[in-house]
This record gives C-alpha cells, structure tokens and sequence, in this order.
C-alpha cells in the first residue's frame, strides 16, 4: 500500500515525487512513456517571470515565478544559468514607456538578488544590435535564466528514487478504480500487467489529466477543465553570437524568443500558441507554424532566416486551465489543483509552468497533507538537486576544477558532462585515466560509461531517451550512430 500513487512522469509529477519522498512517504511514480517525453520536453527552456503576463494582469503569477527563478538558479546552478535577453524597439509596436514600466515591475515583483536589473542598449555602443535591421537603433536588456528543461525532469525523478520513490517508466495506467479508502490500478508495462494500491493518487497526467480524471470519476463526469494549446518550436543554424538572447515583438502581439542553442551551435526559436484538437501523443510543427517563426524572426534580423535553415524542430502539447479566454494565448499560465477527497482522495493538476513547479508541489502536499497524519514540513527551498552541490553555485570555478582533474579528456566533453550531470560527474569518470576507460565511443564525446550511467541510475532505456532527452547529442549524431546506440541498448535489455 503507498501513501501516493502518481501517474505522469512530466515535471509536476517527478516534482511532487521528490517533494514526497522527501516527507517521507511512499511514493510510485508511473509514466507511460519516458520522463518528460511529451510537454516538458517540449519548453521554450526558459525559468522566467514570464513579461508578458504582465499585459494580461497576471501579477501574481509573474511575482511567484520571479521568486522561484532564483530558488531554482541555486538548487540547479548546472542546468540553470543566468542569460540576458534583449527587447529591440519597434515603432508602432508597444511604446517604450510601457515597456520600461512592464520591466521595472520585473525587476522588483520577485525579490531580485542574483540577477542584474534592466538596462538600455544603443546600437552606436553595442554590438548586440549589429545583425538587427539597421532602423532599430535601440532595445532594452533584462534577466531572466535558461534551463535544461527535460534534465530538471530527471533530476527530480532521481532524487525521489534515491530517497525511497519507485518510479517506473512506460508504464501505463490502464484502470483506476476508488474504494472506501484506497485506490486500486491497473499499471501495464511491457505486456504485464500488476495492480498498486495507494491511499491517494495524484492525477499529473498532462495533456491526458481530463481522461484519467474521467476514468477515476466516471460518475462525476463535467465539462472539460483542460485547454490543450500546441506551441511549436524551430532550431536553425546559429543566426547570431553570444550568449545573450532576443525577445520579439510580433505584430500580432504575441512575443517570440531567439536563444542560443546548445553552445551556440544552433539558434532555438519560439513559440506558437495554437489551439489543439488532434492526437495528444503525436504533436508535430505545420509548414504555417514554422513559416509564422521565420517570418516573426526575420522582422527584426537583418539577413533573412527561410524554412531552409531549419535544421529541426518540436512541438508540445501545454494542458492549461480552460479559463474561458478566447485567445490561445491569453489562457492562464497558472496551475489550478483541483481536490476530491470523497472517500480516498485523488488530486489533479492542471496547467503550470516549468518555473513554478517547485512550489506546485508544495502547494500540492500541503492539500494532500489534510488526508496525512504527521507529515513532514516543507523543506525542498534550499536543498539541491542531483549535482547541483556546487560550492557557492559558482559553476565557472567548478569546471575549471573538473577540466585540470580530467586533463586527459577533451575539454568539450569535460563542460558537457560538467554541464548536463554537475557533482556526479566524478560518478562517471571515477577511476578513468584515459579515453580507453569509458568504453565504447558512439561519437560527439558519448562513451559507453555515460550510457551506462543512464541506464542504471537515468530510467533511460532508448536511444531517443539518451540523445534527446537525456543529452541533446541527438542533434550532432549521424542515423547510423544512432542506429549502433539504439542496437547496444536493446542487446543490453535482453540479457
């Protein structure tokens, strides 16, 4: 019998399974795929206050996002970083007064300590404005922070199996059943099927949470509290240098991002907001969307960016809270936690944003807690995640330490693997004096002692689980290193 059983592997049911294992309770986590292999995968990568929420008075959603970016900065400082965005001014677009008093707000809603504040940048005294149609002459710079958005999955999935949570990945809920005061399931993985007991059960379920919920409920069943928006992402070749990023303003009004991708190697560019109706596991970009980003981008860039340089691209699935807004993009951000604790509780979670799922699972538990005798109190604000033990969080003398420890291994690979796993790095090169060490090289610094890493401690089971959603190296490898990987993982599952 657990105490929680939550179905969903995205970043609230991975948050609310650490949180929840670290009260001591016990947990199984479910997902019916791979980690953060649907929206969570699928962000525009960014812990931020979210400016444009602002426009829709959405002030306490901005102020608690602020408060979490610099929370999660120091409870991650390898996979979150500090990155400067710069806003060009357009004419005719929103004035600059109302810019700089949106950007004042962001500077001072949330608390600001780590961050630098908003300042102004000219093209006559910065370079940042040089590939910028030459008729914009001036743009504003704020902070915010990027995240690796599917590691932060992970990590918190990894930290609730070392603390007692079973997890289980593709494995699929396939019925739900109340009683007076347990829940009963049906998990089916890999053609078998078992039953787990739990005295609640979290509905994390995403794009699915209003299925599962009917599949509980099914006496109760009502509208659908669920509003599914597709937003679409392109990455192209890298259309810029630096490490800063662009905010764009769209005629339109929305906004678009132009970021620097995986070590300036690509340009990532984002988002569309579109309403969805079609196949939830099947989200695939349209020739409109990525036209709509090129276009968008190409407003402002000097060189034209065309559907040609698109080297790649992803789309999501964001399950918000149906707010009865008309426009896709004017749906709430915020998460609603909607209760039913008539005879054994079930939780569900719908919408939430990657910035604020901390304290979406501290909101959570404390709802959850009603039903619990002697929970343990809130503790996950300053305890870091898996490998973001870093002294003082200064990621920069970190991998200075880790490139003179590991000399013998290419710098490059040295910041990846600095990067994507932070302390537990020396977990994988423990005891390694050379390349020969680390097994099988399936290409762009991938050894088979990182592979194995995964597998045992990642729930990586796949190829895409490793190169796309564990790594990003998917994007450098060619079909046929993907093909040995794949080939390696499955012989390895079979013994």
């Amino acid at each position: 019998m657990y105490d929680l059983l939550i179905i969903g592997g995205g970043i609230n049911g991975a948050g609310i399974a650490r949180d929840a294992a670290g009260r001591g309770l016990k947990v199984y986590l479910c997902e019916k795929d791979d980690l953060a292999s649907h929206t969570s995968s699928a962000s525009t990568k960014l812990i931020h206050g979210g400016l444009r929420y602002l426009e829709q008075y959405d002030f306490s959603l901005v102020r608690k996002a602020l408060k979490e970016r610099e929370v999660l900065l120091n409870l991650a400082p390898h996979i979150i970083w500090p990155m400067r965005f710069v806003l060009p001014h357009l004419k005719g677009l929103r004035p600059k007064w109302l810019i700089r008093l949106g950007l004042f707000f962001y500077d001072h809603m949330g608390g600001r300590k780590e961050l630098p504040a908003t300042s102004t940048v000219r093209r006559a005294n910065s370079d940042k404005l040089s590939l910028l149609k030459t008729d914009i002459a001036f743009a504003f710079e704020y902070s915010d922070c990027w995240v690796d958005d599917s590691r932060l999955v992970t990590l918190n999935a990894v930290d609730a199996a070392e603390m007692g949570a079973v997890i289980e990945t593709r494995s699929e809920c396939k019925s739900l059943e109340r009683h007076s005061d347990h829940w009963e399931a049906d998990i089916q993985s890999g053609g078998v099927t078992k039953k787990i007991k739990a005295k609640q059960v979290v509905n994390a379920a995403g794009p699915w949470v209003d299925d599962l919920l009917n599949q509980a409920l099914p006496s109760a069943r009502s509208k659908s509290k669920v509003r599914l928006v597709k937003g679409s992402h392109i990455i192209t070749r890298p259309l810029f240098d630096g490490e800063h990023a662009y905010l764009f303003q769209n005629p339109d009004g929305r906004v678009i991002f132009a970021i620097p991708y995986l070590n300036n190697a690509f340009t990532l560019i984002g988002t569309t907001d579109i309403a969805f109706t079609g196949g939830r596991n099947d989200a695939k970009i349209s020739e409109d969307e990525i036209q709509y980003l090129c276009d968008a981008a190409s407003e402002y860039f000097e060189a034209p960016i065309e559907p040609s340089d698109v080297v790649s691209s992803y789309s999501g699935i964001r399950p918000l809270y149906d707010d009865q807004e008309a426009d896709a993009s004017a749906v709430t951000r915020d998460y609603v936690l909607s209760y039913d604790d008539a005879k054994a509780p079930i939780l569900s979670v719908f919408g939430g944003k990657i910035t604020t799922y901390r304290k979406l699972a501290e909101d959570a538990l404390d709802i959850l807690g009603q039903n619990i005798q002697d929970l343990k109190g809130r503790w996950t604000l300053s305890k870091t995640l898996t490998g973001g033990n870093i002294p003082q969080s200064d990621f920069d003398s970190f991998l200075a330490e880790q490139k003179k420890a590991f000399a013998w291994l290419d710098e490059e690979v040295v910041a990846r693997l600095a990067r994507t796993y932070g302390t537990r790095l020396s977990s994988i090169l423990r005891n390694a004096t050379s390349t020969k060490d680390l097994g099988t090289h399936y290409g762009h610094g991938l050894y088979g002692r990182e592979v194995d890493y995964l597998v045992a401690h990642e729930f990586a089971q796949t190829s895409e689980d490793i190169l796309f959603r564990r790594t990003k190296l998917g994007l450098f490898m060619t079909q046929e290193q993907i093909d040995r990987l794949q080939q390696d993982l499955e012989g390895r599952l079979a013994a």
